[in-house]
């Protein structure tokens, strides 16, 4: 093997030396914006930490600003390190930052997920997608999810009551069953349930895989692709492979599974039945009503994989603060306690809202804290650009790094710190989430950003009112880590999320707090 591989590193050695030289521009007499001096044909790969790169992207922002030029081979790479640039480009010259870049869209093919909405490049198919999430999924749309919603929250307490120390699997049943019964009107299994976990393989391959750094490595030598499974770090190849097994499993077989009841007249409403019935009967060509269907089987499968990642991550977030911050919890849990009463009356309810200023703080301090998404998903320009004097080339990868805005020091004093009480200006208490979260840039920019955060709020008030109406969460014996999370491990990829154990202590007995689930489940 040992000649083969030689052969192989010589041959990409080469073809990068190639392709560098290749490489020349007219910058118009504009800078390239500031940036660490990149190495001969690799350029700047040395220091990062491929799992979490945006850590590294932070420390440039210290250094050189609040946008960064950086290359990996190739690939022209912009890192935006505040939300005032963010803004300035991602959102007000949206028509030139809102497509994504080719390189990902190619790693996406290989993937055989290409129809993914959130990495389609700006396009009539992009557009298609977009248009059936906002009939789905806009504000005024989002108060009809909330007895789904309400009703997941009392499994997720349920399942927490019966088995604390599964508290990962329990958080993505939560997540995954919200997200289906929307999607698709499909009851999971409270437990266990086996496309729940099919979901969660796919994701963890996608997570892993479909990053910016790997599509600029596997554009730059699309001959790694050619590579055996067996091939040592070839992990991207046999990801590529059980994902496309996966596929019919997460993406048309809920599709079908509407299809069926709507033919059997026994479809409750959903994001796809209700999409499919605005199909006209009589379009103007068959063909029509084919794209429709299939932008509606795709967008519904993108969307599903989307919001049960996020919301799953976010929550281990919330629990992580609890943990290290028990002054925070508990007077969360007097807000509660003086709305539904010191002994546990009932459970909270969406009404109560309004009345829980505090706790709708601690979410907005968690989205904050350690965003899930840290960069985003990465734009890409159309054309040349020039901002503030520096030049930004076309077909650019330009990254949001939410990372370093959520830890901007001038807007967030302390910024390692969770202290909801920054947020308490900021949070209606009249209507708390009528203009959707209030750390906007947690969900993107311009044209891409994330259509479903009025959902996402609102999944995340049911879980956590009720997790903190009915449970301390509580340190693990033996494990010392301290408040600014230093020491926690955090899983790599698109998202992250902190890995830790916790107690789960029922703070009235789990009697009563099981009668009140089966009450108003």
């Amino acid at each position: 093997m040992a000649p083969t591989l030689a052969i192989a590193l010589l041959s990409l050695f080469s073809f990068v030396i190639v392709r560098s030289l290749q490489k020349k521009r007219d910058t118009k007499g504009f800078p390239l914006p500031p940036g660490p001096p990149p190495l001969p044909f690799v350029g700047n790969v040395v220091g990062i930490d491929t799992d979490h790169p945006w850590l590294a992207y932070s420390r440039w922002g210290n250094e050189y600003g609040e946008i960064v030029y950086s290359r990996l081979f190739s690939q022209d790479i912009v890192i935006i390190n505040s939300e005032r640039v963010a803004h300035d480009l991602l959102a007000r010259r949206s028509h030139n930052y809102s497509t994504r870049p080719p390189g990902l869209m190619h790693v996406l093919d290989f993937f055989g997920s290409e129809f993914a909405s959130v990495f389609l490049p700006y396009s009539d198919r992009w557009r298609l997608h977009r248009r059936i999430y906002h009939q789905a999924f806009r504000l005024e749309a989002a108060p009809a999810f909330r007895p789904i919603q309400m009703r997941n929250a009392r499994n997720l307490v349920s399942n927490l009551l019966a088995s604390p120390e599964a508290y990962g699997a329990h958080l993505h049943t939560f997540s995954t069953s919200i997200i289906m019964s929307i999607v698709y009107d499909y009851s999971t299994a409270p437990r266990d349930d086996p496309f729940v976990a099919a979901v969660e393989q796919a994701l963890e391959i996608s997570i892993r895989e479909l990053r910016p750094e790997v599509a600029a490595v596997v554009s730059e030598f699309p001959i790694l692709e050619k590579l055996p499974p067996w091939f040592p770090g070839a992990s991207f190849v046999r990801g590529a492979i059980l994902l496309k097994t996966l596929i019919p499993t997460t993406v048309d077989l809920p599709f079908e599974h509407v299809k069926k009841n709507m033919a059997a007249g026994t479809a409750a409403p959903s994001m796809v039945s209700d999409a499919l019935r605005r199909i006209p009967e009589k379009t103007s060509e068959e063909k029509e009503a084919a794209v429709l269907e299939k932008a509606i089987k795709e967008a519904s499968a993108s969307g599903y994989a989307a919001a049960s990642e996020t919301t799953t991550s976010t929550l281990y977030v919330f629990l992580l603060a609890m943990v290290l911050y028990p002054e925070v919890q508990a007077r969360a849990q007097a807000e509660i306690d003086s709305v539904i009463g010191e002994t546990l009356e009932r459970l909270p309810d969406w009404d109560d809202r309004a009345s829980m200023p505090y706790v709708n703080a601690v979410i907005q301090e968690t989205l904050r804290w350690f965003p899930v998404v840290p960069l985003g998903i990465p734009h890409a320009t159309v054309n040349d650009d020039v901002y503030e004097g520096y030049y930004i080339p076309k077909g650019a990868t330009v990254m949001a790094n939410t990372w370093s805005m959520a830890r901007n020091p001038e807007k967030y004093p302390n910024p390692t710190k969770f202290v909801p009480e920054r947020h308490m200006s900021k949070v209606s208490v009249e209507a708390p989430s009528a203009h959707g979260p209030d750390i906007s840039f947690a969900f993107g920019f311009g044209r891409r950003v994330c259509v479903g955060r009025h959902v996402a709020d609102a999944s995340l008030f049911a879980a956590v009112v009720n997790i903190l109406a009915v449970f301390r969460v509580e340190r693990a014996l033996g494990w010392n880590v301290g408040p600014d999370a230093e020491g926690v491990k955090w899983t790599g990829g698109v998202t992250t999320h902190p890995v830790f154990p916790c107690i789960f202590t029922p703070r009235h007995t789990e009697e009563r707090a099981s009668q009140l689930i089966k009450a108003q489940c």
